[in-house]
């Protein structure tokens, strides 16, 4: 039941009467409470540690009630929050640029948060830890074009390419692609399937040193569970036949470390 938030908590309680500690605790109280995601630690153990870290941090150190006005100065802008008013919390908002200054003529000292928010133009995909890129390509189509792609009919088989480069190596990566409403995914053994259009011999390739775990054809999407998946480029291609005609909105392909 131990975990590093536990812990945290943990070293706030053990230092908090050490003289050479006293400089150091509020840092320690905020990187405690940057550990948590939506208002809680990730364990029941973590945070009833927390909880008694936080209330004895409060007891010794805040004791003075804040009471005044504290103002923020950013450049030629001022704004100010009224404790009288609002009690215990208090946010307000200034435009950048320009040096940021805050002053507490009132009483106790309170805690400040200050957050910076910027509008970056997307100008290439964004990723973090894993990039995926799928393509499809025809195995069968019955109405042929001029052009590259061609016109999907019902019965067309259609061959998926999943490429993901991971930038490290982790444990438990899942994959998920779904696909259109009534297609049938080759490769589960039922009937109408084909062995032939999955097989190496009928163009499916796969690359890479992932260790799958599982992989599950359903009527809905093609999932690949990875006990291991290092870093570097793997290929996941898969078959699948085209039973509806329609337009077809999904959603995206997914890959997560689980």
């Amino acid at each position: 039941m131990n975990s590093a938030d536990a812990n945290a908590a943990r070293l706030i309680l053990a230092a908090m009467d050490d003289p050479g500690w006293r400089e150091d605790i509020p840092r320690l109280v905020v990187g405690a409470l940057s550990r948590q995601r939506a208002g809680a630690w990730q364990t029941t153990t973590a945070n009833l540690w927390g909880s008694l870290a936080l209330d004895k941090f409060s007891a010794k150190f805040g004791r003075a009630v804040v009471a005044g006005r504290t103002a923020a100065t950013l450049g030629d802008q001022c704004a100010a929050v009224d404790w009288a008013s609002r009690p215990g919390f208090g946010s307000t908002m200034l435009a950048m640029p320009g040096p940021l200054n805050v002053a507490q003529p009132g009483s106790g000292k309170p805690w400040l948060t200050v957050q910076s928010l910027a509008a970056v133009p997307l100008k290439a995909p964004l990723r973090a830890g894993y990039s995926i890129t799928r393509s499809i390509n025809a195995v069968e189509q019955k109405v042929a074009s001029k052009d590259k792609a061609g016109r999907w009919s019902r019965g067309d088989g259609v061959r998926v390419r999943i490429e993901v480069d991971a930038q490290t190596d982790m444990t438990r990566v899942f994959v998920s692609d779904p696909v259109p409403g009534g297609a049938t995914i080759f490769g589960s053994g039922l009937g109408r399937d084909s062995s032939i259009a999955t097989s190496a011999k009928g163009g499916e390739k796969r690359s890479g040193t992932a260790w799958p775990a599982y992989e599950e054809r359903s009527f809905e999407a093609f999932r690949s569970d990875c006990e291991y998946l290092p870093k570097g480029k793997h290929v996941i291609e898969y078959t699948v036949r085209l039973n509806n005609p329609g337009k077809f909105s999904l959603p995206p392909t997914r890959v997560a470390a689980m």
